[in-house]
């Protein structure tokens, strides 16, 4: 994807020190072993040692660096996050005004940790096994780019549409801070424990269809093969697929392979009111 270079006079970006050993192999490293496998190709056992091991090999805290553009020009997929940062604010500014609502729109900030844990303004500590999240209560999403940085290295320079997808997504949710429809989801959940996972399976499928939205108003800007990229990585961490097939709505947190590519299929479109109905709960 041909995404015009960073100006950070137009994002908000910082690199917080972590604290202590990353231990364990979480979530986000499965998530991260899973695209590796179904779009570079990649052994996932091999991806999950590796990733493990940059986490282990990643013990020593340091201190939050605030140098945007340093932090930025700190790799090859820093630059990236930071394009697709610029883009995506520039995409939802526009979306906002558009629909009405330009004076709630506000950016998030991007924190590309790089220490192997980081420790959130509003949701506590995480380990770079969590993979890439976004923190509502700080609107911060939070990504350790050390793991593109080892798949780049196994698997070439491919699957930046993949990356873009994930950065996405997380941003998605940030929309969805700013609508309030996260905090309806919550107190929806607070309420039926029971449909909990259900309630946060519409919570992931939206923020997969706000991802397509983004790509979709910058198809001038997309090249041959984007899409089905974007395709095999939502397919590739859905719920069925990561947990070999058995299917479990009790159990589910993002949906299966065939509702993630759906969701970001209707967002391809570029019309974010249609991702609206995902998480209409009456």
């Amino acid at each position: 994807m041909r995404l015009n270079p960073f100006n950070t006079d137009n994002i908000q970006v910082r690199s917080s020190g972590g604290a202590g050993k990353a231990g364990g192999i979480g979530c986000g490293t499965i998530i991260i072993a899973a695209i590796g496998y179904f779009v570079f190709g990649l052994d996932p056992m091999q991806t999950a040692s590796t990733v493990e091991s940059v986490q282990q090999g990643s013990q020593q805290a340091g201190p939050a660096n605030t140098d945007e553009e340093a932090i930025c020009n700190s790799s090859e997929y820093a630059r990236e996050a930071c394009n697709g940062l610029q883009s995506l604010n520039q995409t939802w500014a526009r979306t906002f005004q558009e629909q009405g609502y330009g004076d709630s729109f506000r950016q998030p900030t991007l924190d590309l940790f790089r220490n192997g844990r980081v420790t959130t303004q509003g949701c506590g500590s995480a380990t770079s096994a969590a993979g890439p999240f976004y923190c509502p209560a700080d609107e911060t999403i939070y990504i350790d780019t050390s793991f593109y940085d080892q798949l780049a290295q196994m698997a070439g320079n491919r699957g930046d549409f993949a990356r873009y997808y994930v950065l996405a997504h997380e941003y998605g949710h940030h929309i969805q801070t700013l609508t309030g429809v996260s905090q309806q989801i919550r107190s929806a959940q607070a309420q039926n424990r029971r449909q909990a996972n259900q309630l946060q399976v519409l919570m992931e499928l939206q923020a997969d269809c706000y991802a397509g939205v983004w790509a979709g108003k910058n198809r001038n800007l997309i090249e041959p093969g984007d899409i089905e990229e974007g395709m095999e990585a939502a397919a590739a961490i859905g719920d069925d697929r990561l947990t070999g097939g058995r299917v479990s709505s009790e159990n589910f947190t993002h949906g299966t392979s065939a509702q993630r590519s759906q969701a970001l299929r209707l967002g391809l479109q570029g019309d974010d009111r249609q991702c609206d109905a995902i998480t209409n709960i009456g």
